[in-house]
């Protein structure tokens, strides 16, 4: 993760412009990730990003420039509840370095993950969660499968 920082953000820091950039790095990130979903529906979703990251207790990101995030994750409690890394910086090991951060800082334990997403469901077994639960919808109805998946 050479010349990168991890930064926390408190509420109040959660700038619109941070938001705003945060919900692009969201965006890149679920194009390249969530091909189930459709142009459509990743401009509803993406409608309700900033809020949840105003909401989230606990907001973590990857910057490679001051107020440049590339990747974030964000946290409540022992649940990832959201984890997306810029296209271009996929590979480079900045997702396995948040959770861990997350894992380590703030006991992470638990995450919930798109069936129809492989390599998402691959990277956190990679990581030492396992699956526990699944749905046949998401938690807003919508017909998309969920693992409910644990670290063991």
């Amino acid at each position: 993760m050479e010349n990168a920082t991890l930064d926390v953000y408190a509420p109040e820091e959660r700038t619109p412009e941070l938001l705003h950039r945060l919900t692009a790095v969201w965006e890149d990130s679920v194009q390249a990730t969530h091909r189930f979903l459709s142009n459509e529906e990743i401009q509803k979703i993406k409608a309700c990003v900033p809020q949840a990251l105003s909401g989230i207790s606990t907001l973590v990101a990857v910057e490679r420039e001051p107020g440049r995030p590339v990747a974030f994750t964000g946290m409540d409690g022992a649940r990832l509840e959201m984890l997306s890394v810029a296209s271009a910086e996929r590979g480079r090991g900045l997702g396995r370095r948040l959770i861990e951060a997350g894992i380590r800082n703030y006991g992470i334990r638990e995450v919930t993950v798109n069936e129809q997403n492989p390599q998402a469901i691959g990277f956190y077994e990679h990581l030492g969660f396992r699956a526990y639960k699944r749905t046949d919808h998401d938690e807003q109805g919508n017909p998309y499968p969920l693992l409910y998946m644990r670290l063991t």
